[in-house]
């Protein structure tokens, strides 16, 4: 990544000098996000640089009454809303085995009556590992790989680890669940804080999360270790053969002093919690060519009755998501 600033990891460490002299801490940019992640993987011309490989679904989502109580948004209207959407593995190598143990993305096009949309990117860990943009761009940094190995710096990953407590949460959920032995056995959580609006004005704080009723299972370390690079994508379009495949959209409540704006740090699991709909894929297929691969799934795409809160990485996500699509249609 080539800018003028010290090295990210140092920054970091100049961060409480910058703030006791009273000066602004630079601010990291969508450009340099994605050019960290090229650093790391590199660029597959004309793709995504993050969550590269996918594959993509199609089918409806209807709402319950219940969600009328929180939002108004048009997705909750009871009537069935079409929907296209895209799993992935995250990261940007096209060829990243399936046995991974990085996160699992769902990403949802909600496609609304006249011409409205509703996006959801979501992740199937709880956390995300980044409470604001430039610990996930010092992830990237000190990630890329040594010329003289090919692989990450061990010292430079440990000091990132050191230095970086927001990214532990998430790391310690990778490090002791195993992935899903295929996407339909996943939950999906939107990571972030949502504001839902009612008829009358009234704002409700949520997270929601989408929930497999077929089962939330893992890979044993037996399959780990026997399993092909490929078999997410293959699983996935055999199961839409045998029948539909549903999940359950569940909104955890907020109450006052829950985290508003740091993805990072969970709800406390006694929070109310309301069913607000379901999520049925009827047919899956490769990517190449299909309606999910031109989709720009931004996040702070929003139908009326559904608003973002002031999470940074939540509006940074948006940034980098058009930053990312630019650079691939330019490629194209």
């Amino acid at each position: 990544m080539q800018n003028n600033r010290l090295p990210s990891l140092l920054l970091a460490s100049a961060l409480p000098l910058v703030a006791s002299l009273g000066m602004a801490a630079p601010e990291v940019t969508a450009e340099q996000a994605v050019a960290a992640i090229e650093g790391v993987f590199g660029v597959t011309p004309g793709e995504r640089r993050n969550h590269t490989k996918g594959t993509c679904a199609t089918g409806e989502f209807v709402g319950r009454p219940a969600a009328a109580a929180y939002s108004r948004s048009a997705l909750f209207s009871g009537a069935p809303v079409p929907v296209v959407a895209r799993f992935s593995l995250a990261g940007g190598n096209p060829k990243a085995p399936d046995t991974a143990k990085s996160p699992r993305g769902m990403a949802l096009e909600f496609k609304l009556g006249d011409g409205q949309l509703q996006h959801m990117t979501m992740l199937n860990t709880p956390v995300f590992g980044a409470a604001q943009p430039q610990t996930f761009v010092d992830q990237m940094l000190a990630m890329k790989p040594d010329p003289a190995t090919g692989k990450p710096d061990p010292e430079r990953l440990k000091a990132f680890k050191a230095s970086h407590p927001d990214h532990l949460a998430h790391a310690k959920f990778l490090e002791e669940n195993n992935p899903p032995p295929s996407y339909a056995n996943s939950s999906y959580f939107g990571i972030h804080t949502f504001k839902f609006i009612d008829n009358n004005n009234r704002t409700t704080l949520v997270r929601w999360r989408f929930v497999p009723q077929d089962g939330e299972r893992r890979l044993s370390a037996e399959e780990l270790a026997s399993l092909p690079a490929d078999f997410l994508e293959q699983r996935l379009i055999e199961r839409t053969r045998q029948g539909p495949v549903r999940w359950d959209m569940v909104l955890s409540i907020g109450e006052p002093g829950d985290p508003e704006d740091n993805p990072t740090l969970a709800w406390p699991e006694n929070r109310q919690q309301v069913t607000v709909g379901t999520l049925t894929l009827s047919a899956a297929m490769p990517q190449k060519g299909a309606a999910c691969e031109p989709i720009n799934f931004d996040p702070l795409v929003m139908s009326d009755g559904i608003a973002p809160s002031d999470d940074p990485v939540l509006r940074f996500r948006s940034q980098a998501y058009a930053t990312s699509f630019a650079r691939r249609l330019g490629e194209r």
